[in-house]
């Protein structure tokens, strides 16, 4: 009898310890505590060659400097908003004074760089969607980008459309087209059509405005009047600071690569994987009524932001869906610059001095 309660007390002591040890394999909630992994840090989502030439063309066949600027720039989208409307509030500012004044703003130096050719800046302002998709996919996609630009290049070139003039001098290195300005101290913005120059037409870009001063009907290259940079010399932002480095594939600023601090365009390479503002495009909340050093939308005396007719209903909804080019608008306006002629016209009396508005 003794012998029979020792082996039905080790049973049930056997009993109770596998019983403990299937009740801990599932927790207090009857389910398995194995943690799942970790996700996957979502991957940007990257645009594609077409989309990224479509957002380009506009600015492809400007000179290696400008085209620098405006890329920069393009991270700064509330900035380009509030130096458009100071500019507009300032318009009886020229030469070496308006230099001084534009030098006094908070600015990004490539914002304040674009202060020396107006026409551009304002095309920036009013196609805002676009812009802020060109930032962004500069600082997520620097390397396409700066092929797409080439690409583009070249294909103006082979169909007889980009070539060297009075104006600009362009050469090929290797598969790399580079423009200059034909003298150092006057620069020209060429005039053109980017949805017909390139040869085989470009979709436009979705609600895009033509801006009368940049763009010409048809199919060649045209030019107006010269912007003088000679006046912006002295300051650390002006025209002979800029370039593209078409090798390593990036703007050059002060003879190294250029490293955008914007608050408004993510590069979610680098927030993907750290979930921080570190990297070179800093990640924070953005006010779209209230840009940071004043109201974006109504700085320098303007009353109110202005979309065009046909434009995405956010200024920054290029911004908002990740610059992600997903729609396209059948070919918009082509009947702006008439009287310019493809070649070269000098409109208006030739050298326009200082930068001023036209």
């Amino acid at each position: 009898m003794k012998l029979f309660k020792q082996i039905l007390t080790l049973l049930l002591c056997c009993l109770l310890v596998q019983f403990s040890t299937e009740a801990e394999s599932f927790g207090p909630t009857g389910q398995s505590n194995t943690q799942a992994p970790a996700p996957t840090p979502t991957q940007p989502v990257q645009q594609t060659p077409q989309e990224l030439q479509q957002l380009v063309a506009p600015i492809a066949l400007y000179p290696d400097a400008l085209v620098a600027q405006i890329l920069a720039a393009a991270t700064y989208p509330a900035e380009i908003v509030e130096a458009d409307r100071w500019m507009q509030s300032h318009s009886n500012l020229k030469g070496e004074e308006l230099a001084r004044e534009v030098d006094k703003q908070f600015w990004d130096p490539s914002v304040k760089a674009l202060a020396q050719f107006p026409s551009v800046l304002e095309n920036m302002d009013k196609n805002l969607s676009w812009t802020s998709s060109l930032g962004d996919a500069y600082a997520n996609q620097q390397q396409d980008v700066t092929d797409a630009v080439q690409t583009l290049r070249q294909q103006a070139h082979k169909v007889g459309h980009l070539n060297s003039n009075e104006q600009e001098t362009v050469r090929t290195q290797g598969n790399t087209v580079v423009i200059e300005p034909a003298n150092p101290e006057v620069v020209y913005v060429p005039q053109y059509d980017p949805w017909l120059v390139y040869g085989e037409p470009i979709v436009a870009y979705p609600g895009w405005y033509a801006e009368p001063g940049l763009f010409l009907a048809g199919v060649g290259i045209g030019f107006g009047i010269g912007f003088g940079v000679g006046f912006f010399g002295g300051f650390g932002w002006g025209w002979h600071h800029w370039g593209y480095d078409w090798h390593g594939r990036s703007v050059i600023y002060n003879h190294n690569t250029y490293i955008s601090h914007s608050r408004t365009i993510v590069n979610r390479n680098n927030f993907s994987r750290n979930n921080s503002n570190r990297g070179n495009f800093n990640h924070a909340n953005f006010n779209h009524a209230n840009a940071s050093h004043g109201n974006a939308f109504h700085g320098g005396g303007s009353s109110s932001f202005h979309a065009q007719s046909g434009t995405r209903s956010s200024a920054f909804s290029g911004f908002d869906h990740g610059g992600n080019v997903r729609g396209f608008s059948s070919r918009g306006r082509s009947s702006f610059g008439g009287g310019f002629r493809a070649g070269g016209f000098h409109g208006g009396g030739g050298f326009h001095g200082g930068g001023g508005r036209r």
